[in-house]
């Protein structure tokens, strides 16, 4: 009658003349020796089996896993969006968080989130320069700000290249007010909560290519030739996750790879075939402890490692 009829205990009680407690316990008992059992079946495009097991294989503090496209533009849309909810059901006031230039999935993050106070009181620091070429410049270089000024909080940009010319170069810029500010934030505002970052491949996206924040093809081809798989703001790793130590590093305007285990919470976000071995090299280095995926990507990482 509960079960099947959907009758509430009341009406149950009422018409068997059997007190309420007793209809209570003869529904717990029904329960204990399996004479009902409970079936939960996950809609479509829910996918928490994957990512308990990504969860588990790799120690992370969470997984997300939508069913996204094998088309690349859609993919990066889908990305985003499940980015921006993830931010949307987590962020709290006050939250202080790093996130990294040049990631199509972060600019769609931005442009799929809901305005709201979710970070009132809160940071948003650039970690990497954004600044680029004439016409892909705008877009990236106001994503730390079109974020904060989203989610209610105060935007501290790093108003440089991601990648200069020299080491000496760099040294000069660190100099520079604006950039002194976005580098020492962290110690002014104690240990930060949250960094948000994209995970590049060997193969820049026709955005960072067209933005000139790239190492030229005889430079990424010395990268790879020390064994680099992948990126997390402009600092290379190994398909173990170890850092690429090579002078090429010196010219990267940004956090040092390192500062991410300092994060409370570092969210990557990333898919799609081309990327799947930089996305296993910086869960195998523990850069992110928190992945943002697709379905098709997150079976191959667990496949891979299991190799």
């Amino acid at each position: 009658m509960y079960y099947v009829q959907g009758i509430r205990q009341k009406g149950i009680t009422d018409r068997l003349q059997l007190h309420q407690s007793t209809v209570s316990r003869l529904l717990k008992r029904a329960r204990e020796v399996n004479m009902v059992r409970f079936s939960v079946t996950s809609p479509p495009g829910i996918f928490s089996d994957l990512e308990d097991q990504l969860s588990d294989k790799f120690a992370l503090k969470d997984a997300v896993v939508i069913d996204g496209s094998v088309e690349e533009e859609p993919m990066v849309r889908d990305l985003g969006a499940a980015t921006a909810y993830y931010l949307e059901t987590t962020l709290k006031p006050g939250t202080k968080i790093g996130i990294s230039s040049w990631s199509r999935s972060l600019f769609a993050m931005v442009g799929a989130l809901h305005p709201g106070d979710y970070c009132k009181d809160g940071k948003v620091v650039q970690m990497v320069g954004g600044v680029g070429n004439v016409g892909v410049h705008q877009e990236a270089m106001n994503l730390a700000q079109r974020l904060a000024i989203t989610i209610g909080a105060t935007p501290v940009p790093l108003q440089a290249p991601a990648i200069v010319a020299s080491a000496e170069a760099r040294r000069i810029l660190a100099r520079e007010p604006f950039a002194r500010e976005a580098a020492e934030t962290y110690k002014k505002i104690g240990k930060p909560d949250l960094a948000i970052v994209g995970i590049g491949s060997m193969e820049p996206s026709r955005l960072l290519a067209r933005s000139g924040n790239v190492f030229s093809p005889l430079e990424r081809a010395e990268l790879s030739r020390l064994g680099a798989v992948g990126e997390i703001c402009f600092k290379y790793f190994d398909a173990q996750g170890a850092p690429i130590k090579s002078p090429l590093m010196q010219r990267v305007v940004g956090i040092e790879l390192a500062h991410l285990k300092s994060f409370t919470r570092v969210i990557g976000v990333a898919g799609g075939k081309k990327k799947t071995a930089a996305i296993l090299a910086a869960l195998r280095g523990g850069w992110i402890d928190v992945l943002i995926t697709d379905r098709r990507t997150g079976e191959a990482l667990l496949s891979l490692h299991a190799d």
